[in-house]
């Protein structure tokens, strides 16, 4: 039994004083990061130890930093270049040779004032009953910063609080956003598996038949589009203001949606017994081909993120999941097994040529899914008896 790692944000709602010394903390530890990374860059040092050794004294001395504050600057550097350089391995910064390649490659990484900073045990501190922290400041240790958290979030901080947590200033307002180690429940043996179809017109749907419609996400996606254009075409400060706070709000309805549909799917496999099926995603953006109106909205819309949030919280609630090959799960028929093009003589719906079963699209692939999963598991928990 492992845990789950869930993060907790609550806001801060400092003094005006406060909140001063908080913003005068996070542009040192930038300005800091910043110096670093050039430090980093210049002489291709990117191990923690090893870069600590070049720029530690520097950072205390001329960033006033505490000791803890300079490891934290250090480490966030040396995270950023492993995360970089994990990118440009895995060709997500352009092919070696691309003009966006060696552009990732000419300059060292650039930490923005307000970019967020980790703070340990050390630095922070954390008093439920009160509501309040104390934290360390380059003015000094900030005792009695208010926060407001629901009473939701106060047990899981209490209980299964680990680690750090991050300061971040964003939209003129101050956040705590910190780890929780939260232990699984053991997995029961599965009734079944429950299979999960992905989609755009539907953005989930079942094996049992629910469909999670994705209109009113497309919606708003759709409404954000067109704000966009209108104000990239502007080219203003307040637009360029407006543009990042619409896109924040779009990932926080984003977000809530696919939260909700998880918790439901989730539910719905815990109250009948079942398992999860889900598709392996890996690629499915290279995979998948549509038409041209589609391919805006397949990559907006987060499948991995919804992915994710299934698992996490069906390895809260017991609730086996696994991941099986979605190829050709929208061709074959669920009733006879019949693989063929012609099944599917329109978006939605789903006719087999062979033995007549008709169904929706979606739910037709659920099944399928659903099949896969019953056969994946047998599969791998064979493997494991026969160890």
């Amino acid at each position: 039994m492992g845990d789950v790692k869930l993060v907790v944000q609550v806001r801060l709602l400092p003094t005006p004083e406060q909140a001063a010394a908080l913003e005068a903390t996070l542009r040192a530890v930038n300005d800091a990061a910043t110096w670093v990374s050039g430090l980093a860059h210049h002489q291709r040092v990117f191990r923690n130890y090893d870069l600590r050794r070049h720029a530690y004294g520097q950072i205390k001395d001329n960033y006033q930093l505490a000791a803890q504050a300079a490891q934290h600057v250090i480490k966030k550097v040396t995270d950023a270049y492993a995360t970089l350089h994990a990118n440009l391995r895995n060709g997500n910064v352009g092919r070696p040779g691309s003009a966006r390649r060696e552009r990732a490659l000419a300059k060292p990484i650039v930490f923005r004032p307000g970019a967020a900073q980790p703070f340990d045990d050390r630095c922070l501190s954390w008093r439920m009953d009160a509501r309040t922290v104390s934290i360390w400041t380059t003015r000094g240790r900030m005792k009695s910063v208010a926060f407001a958290a629901s009473a939701d979030q106060l047990q899981m901080l209490a209980a299964y609080r680990k680690g750090e947590s991050d300061l971040v200033y964003r939209d003129g307002m101050w956040f705590l956003i910190a780890t929780c180690d939260v232990p699984d429940r053991p997995v029961a043996a599965p009734d079944g598996f429950l299979g999960v179809d992905l989609g755009i017109a539907d953005i989930a749907t079942t094996s049992g038949g629910v469909r999670h419609s994705g209109k009113g996400l497309n919606a708003v996606r759709h409404r954000h589009r067109e704000l966009r254009r209108r104000l990239q075409a502007k080219q203003t400060k307040s637009a360029k203001r407006l543009l990042k706070r619409r896109r924040r709000a779009e990932a926080r309805f984003a977000a809530n949606t696919n939260h909700t549909i998880a918790k439901q799917i989730v539910t719905e496999a815990a109250r009948t017994g079942q398992g999860i099926a889900l598709e392996d995603l890996q690629g499915i953006r290279d995979r998948v081909r549509l038409r041209k109106p589609q391919r805006v909205t397949l990559h907006s819309w987060s499948f991995h993120q919804l992915g994710r949030f299934i698992a996490y919280k069906a390895a809260r609630a017991g609730v086996a999941l696994v991941y099986v090959d979605p190829a050709y799960t929208s061709q074959a028929c669920s009733a006879c097994g019949h693989v063929d093009k012609k099944n599917r003589p329109d978006q939605a719906g789903f006719a087999c040529t062979s033995c007549g079963f008709a169904e929706h699209a979606d739910v037709n692939a659920a099944r399928n899914i659903a099949s896969r999963g019953v056969a994946g598991w047998a599969v791998s928990h064979a493997a494991d008896d026969a160890a």
